[in-house]
């Protein structure tokens, strides 16, 4: 069996300390294999927020692996933002853009989708492009079967349940397909502050593969979107996984809903 930790939307700049040293807290006592952080460490891209997100991450008493979100690219410096949009992200937080943890069990590829701009007025939708998606067919590929793999980007692929016009990562019917066809099990995303699981087959009826979804809502910041600060613990055990959600509640984070999926026939089921 493997634990994830799926935390997103830090946001240092714009943080609550009090959740974030009691978020340090209860990851330490759940003990996971492995913390996913689903992208905007920081508020501005400032270099002072991303030593604070780094001295965050230095704190982690497990291993972890990160991806940026929009706001990691500089937004008020154009030059920085154009010419260098993940130089203080590479500096700081992690040089690999493409991180991979991978052991006999599970397959963990990180895809950066933050982009400096796009052909939209709001350029913090993200996208995932053709090189990316090559990248993960030939790591997954590499993969036996019999490990559940797992991609992490900070924009999501699956809309909230209320809100299915919600705009999704550019090329994700195209990365989906991809996905699909070399066994991708789970994808997780941030980028709303919304936390939600659900199957993409209910949203892209044209993908047959089931393919689980985990978004999770702001770990840390004061940006709450009609939702308390709160993180994803997820359980992998071969063809069952569970779904727990840790919620702030003033104090500390303590459990607040659960789900759990068996795989019956290649297809994800709610257990």
């Amino acid at each position: 069996m493997r634990r994830l930790a799926h935390i997103s939307d830090l946001h240092f700049g714009r943080i609550d300390e009090a959740v974030v040293e009691a978020l340090l807290v209860d990851l330490a006592g759940v003990r996971p294999d492995l913390i996913v952080v689903s992208g905007d460490l920081t508020q501005r891209g400032h270099h002072d927020q991303f030593r604070a997100a780094r001295a965050f991450l230095q704190r982690l008493e497990a291993p972890y692996l990160v991806v940026p979100g929009n706001h990691d690219i500089p937004g008020v410096n154009l030059l920085a933002r154009f010419a260098a949009p993940l130089r203080r992200y590479r500096r700081y937080i992690e040089r690999d853009l493409r991180p991979l943890h991978r052991d006999e069990e599970i397959a963990v590829l990180g895809l950066n989708t933050a982009r400096p701009m796009g052909l939209h007025w709001n350029w913090s939708h993200g996208r995932i492009n053709a090189d990316q998606i090559a990248h993960a067919r030939s790591v997954f590929d590499s993969v036996g079967p019999d490990v559940f793999k797992v991609v992490v980007t900070h924009h999501p692929f699956l809309p909230p349940p209320d809100a299915p016009d919600t705009r999704l990562v550019g090329r994700a019917g195209l990365a989906l397909r991809t996905f699909e066809h070399c066994g991708v099990d789970l994808l997780l995303a941030g980028h709303l502050h919304r936390g939600y699981h659900g199957d993409v087959r209910t949203h892209h009826t044209a993908v047959k593969r089931s393919i689980l979804v985990a978004q999770a809502s702001t770990a840390t910041s004061t940006r709450l979107r009609n939702e308390p600060n709160a993180y994803n613990l997820i359980d992998v055990d071969g063809d069952r996984i569970g779904f727990d959600v840790r919620v702030w509640d003033g104090t500390g984070f303590r459990h607040d809903a659960a789900g759990r999926f068996v795989r019956r026939h290649g297809h994800w089921e709610r257990a």
